[in-house]
């Protein structure tokens, strides 16, 4: 009988992942419900208080794919604590008298691709090197070219003539992602397909209000944590920025450390750790470019993002541009925080006129 393997929701990541997965164990996959209510309660249930809110969601996430029946774990998070999570959340899950196996690819805070191999080939001996590799290729290229329809989307979907345009097409797009025998070649041009399908959605040409998001990168890159905040933003005829993404995490962010370094050095002598340090350096470059507004999103106890904000602050000074921080821990007064979000939409569109 096939073993059962699940991994943790990041977003719509999980359909990449499920494929490249799928491939190289040759096992059943089950993808936990997506984050909502239920399972950040369930999480926070079986957390430590003060752990960060991707944590809990992960967890809310591994105990509802152990009673769908998983037997196989993965955790692959890494780059500040969650390079730690896995040992505490496998103890956690073994005390409330779950069976399984946990199976943690992280390595120097890193995933290991190495590691990632020597697991799948103790599920699927048959998998061998050059498949492995393909596969992994054929994934990261489903994530490349996922991210790249996200940002096109992202920064024009504000300008919609008709409304829904976009998000009916990204779902047929998520949709198709990874139907039927796939290879490089066919990934490629599906993307092109698509590409062009979005580029032929009518644009209005009068400008939008433009807002940056920068953050921790669970709250950014998983709707759910943040209460949709960026779809809830552009819905509202909003043009977001907002680079962090799985093809920056896995692939450019190892090349950056000493430019974004560079770029920010009028703020930062040191790298501020996790995403804190990007923080900083698109504020800069959006500030300058007279951006209208910059939203920080961070988990809760969130220390990257935490050593961030009082530069951020400074930055906000020195080019004169608004910032809204917000603080994720899933037992948020959602109420309070659009109230937050409604008095400064309205702050920097009144800023907009005046100018």
């Amino acid at each position: 009988m096939n073993k059962k393997i699940s991994f943790p929701h990041l977003g719509d990541y999980y359909i990449p992942i499920k494929y490249i997965v799928e491939k190289i164990t040759n096992c059943n996959i089950i993808i936990p419900p997506k984050n909502n209510k239920q399972t950040i309660e369930l999480g926070s249930k079986y957390s430590p208080d003060d752990i960060c809110m991707p944590f809990k969601y992960n967890l809310g996430n591994y105990i509802n794919a152990l009673e769908s029946g998983a037997d196989i774990l993965i955790q692959a998070g890494g780059g500040c604590r969650y390079g730690y999570y896995a040992e505490l959340q496998e103890q956690i899950l073994k005390d409330l008298g779950y069976k399984f196996t946990f199976i943690n690819l992280i390595q120097d805070n890193h995933v290991s691709i190495k590691k990632l191999y020597k697991e799948a080939k103790k599920l699927n001996p048959k998998l061998n090197i050059f498949k492995y590799l393909y596969y992994l290729l054929q994934g990261i290229i489903l994530i490349i070219t996922m991210d790249k329809i996200d940002k096109y989307i992202r920064e024009n979907m504000a300008s919609e003539k008709i409304p829904g345009s976009f998000e009916q097409l990204e779902k047929q797009y998520k949709n198709n992602l990874t139907k039927g025998n796939l290879s490089i070649i066919k990934i490629i041009k599906r993307y092109i397909k698509y590409k062009k399908a979005f580029k032929q959605i009518n644009l209005k040409e009068e400008k939008t209000l433009e807002i940056l998001l920068i953050g921790e990168l669970y709250s950014l890159m998983d709707m759910e944590a943040s209460n949709n905040l960026e779809k809830n933003l552009i819905k509202e005829g909003i043009k977001v920025y907002r680079y962090t993404n799985l093809t920056y995490l896995l692939i450019i962010k190892r090349f950056m450390r000493s430019i974004l370094l560079f770029k920010g050095r009028k703020y930062l002598k040191y790298p501020l750790g996790a995403d804190g340090t990007e923080s900083v350096v698109h504020s800069i470059e959006h500030a300058k470019k007279g951006i209208d507004g910059i939203i920080h999103i961070k988990s809760f106890s969130c220390v990257p993002e935490i050593n961030a904000m009082p530069t951020l602050a400074k930055i906000s000074e020195d080019y004169e541009v608004p910032i809204l921080y917000l603080s994720f821990d899933g037992e948020n007064n959602i109420s309070n925080i659009d109230t937050k979000i409604e008095a400064f939409k309205d702050m920097i569109k009144s800023k907009k006129k005046s100018n």
